[in-house]
């Protein structure tokens, strides 16, 4: 229940759409807790070496600050030590060969070669994490490009990536290579992510974090078709780090425009800000259409719900943001 339109964003994000408080600093504790654990998997001399600088890189929506509830996985990327391997170009990503001294990796090539397989290095981690305390179940995701966790404790499950960072180039500028599910590797490097959202989020006066969630709220509701949450991320983050956009610091200021935004840009490419995955924008023509007809809908909602707040007529904008965001959107109650 909510008397005013500001009481009723604060609730709804606070009780349906922000990770839980508790949970959330519980989530990053039992992280911190599994990655010792996975630290010592090398420990018994058979297992892959780690990268002496770090063992693990922040990765995915939850280190970003941009997950919404449930909270339901966790992504770690751990990284490993090369040992003298070198890639190689190959289309869509790239090929690791190992040295002839690296017994460990040459376990994990494929056979009667020295080219790393990289889903036979997501079993050696599949086969590892049933020694991590409190283990209930390991699989390999069904895109094969990472493998999964999950704890008797908890609801959320691990998405664990084994990586390689390069060498630096001739700027000094380094990448990672994880598994593309099909036995290669592929470019990424978070932190140009993490360093961006963050960016842009001290840009603005609203929290761009939050603009993400309850735009990825908004589209999980599936009344039109669905985008892909790292797609919607860099959709959102390319509206506010335009020099354009001066933003609010209230959330219902801010929906108009983003609808409005959906609207012109989901037919067009965007393209991966690390520079690595090309066009972001995978969605089918009629996937697009659907999303355009329903950012056009909630447009126009969005502001009949500004003017009846504007006219002072809170209880019907309380309504018309619910008809936006479904029934988990507070009521009017006087």
């Amino acid at each position: 229940m909510a008397s005013t339109v500001n009481n009723a964003f604060n609730t709804f994000m606070k009780d349906n759409v922000r990770l839980d408080s508790g949970r959330n600093s519980l989530a990053k504790s039992s992280k911190n807790n599994l990655i010792i654990e996975i630290g010592k998997f090398p420990d018994d001399g058979k297992f892959l070496d780690y990268y002496p600088e770090y063992t693990n890189i922040d990765y995915g929506s939850f280190s970003r600050k941009t997950k919404i509830r449930p909270l339901d996985d966790i992504d770690l990327m751990i990284v490993l030590h090369a040992q003298g391997n070198w890639r190689e170009p190959i289309d869509g990503g790239f090929r690791i060969r190992v040295r002839p001294e690296a017994s460990k990796q040459m376990a994990l090539c494929n056979t009667g070669t020295d080219v790393l397989n990289s889903i036979k290095v997501i079993n050696k981690f599949k086969e590892y994490l049933a020694k991590v305390p409190s283990y209930k179940k390991a699989d390999i995701k069904r895109n094969q490009e990472a493998a999964t966790l999950e704890l008797n404790s908890y609801e959320w499950v691990y998405d664990i990536v084994p990586c390689f960072e390069t060498a630096p180039d001739n700027f000094g500028k380094t990448f990672f290579l994880i598994p593309d599910g099909s036995g290669n590797w592929k470019p990424t490097d978070p932190r140009i992510d993490k360093n961006r959202t963050t960016t842009i989020n001290g840009k603005q006066q609203i929290s761009v974090l939050d603009m993400i969630r309850i735009m990825k709220y908004w589209t999980k509701r599936r009344t039109a078709a669905t985008m892909g949450s790292y797609f919607l991320e860099c959709l959102i983050l390319q509206y506010y780090d335009s020099t354009t956009v001066n933003s609010s610091t209230y959330i219902d200021l801010e929906l108009p425009n983003l609808f409005a935004y959906v609207y012109h840009q989901i037919h067009q490419s965007l393209n991966d800000p690390k520079g690595f995955q090309g066009d972001l924008n995978k969605l089918t023509w009629d996937e697009r259409n659907s999303i355009q007809e329903r950012a056009k809908l909630d447009y126009h909602r969005s502001v009949a719900a500004r003017e009846f707040e504007t006219n002072g007529k809170q209880k019907e904008s309380i309504e018309k943001w619910g008809e936006i965001f479904g029934p988990e959107f507070p009521n009017f109650s006087a």
